[in-house]
């Protein structure tokens, strides 16, 4: 069975997965960084709601940003998203 923190944090990545404005962040950033202005343009939402979804998003570790002068670059975090699907992957039946 397994432990119960994995499963906490597997099912702390699929609350982050369960909002379309965040799964749009992730899928643009998935073609490379992207600032908010960029992801604002791209989504059609406020700078506000963008900024809270890439906050909620950094604080799960899915994103991470770089200032670069008066703006922050953002990247999605492969790794922390290749071990999100890793643990789906280990709840799958096995054949």
């Amino acid at each position: 069975m397994a432990k119960a923190s994995a499963l906490r944090n597997l099912a702390d990545g699929f609350g982050l997965l369960s909002d379309a404005t965040r799964l749009g962040i992730l899928k643009m950033l998935a073609a490379g960084p992207k600032n908010v202005t960029a992801l604002c343009a791209g989504l059609g939402r406020r700078q506000s709601l963008v900024s809270h979804h890439l906050g909620l998003l950094r604080m799960g570790r899915l994103v991470e940003g770089t200032r670069r002068g008066k703006s922050v670059m953002y990247v999605a975090d492969a790794d922390s998203l290749k071990e999100l699907a890793a643990g789906i992957v280990k709840l799958s039946p096995r054949k």
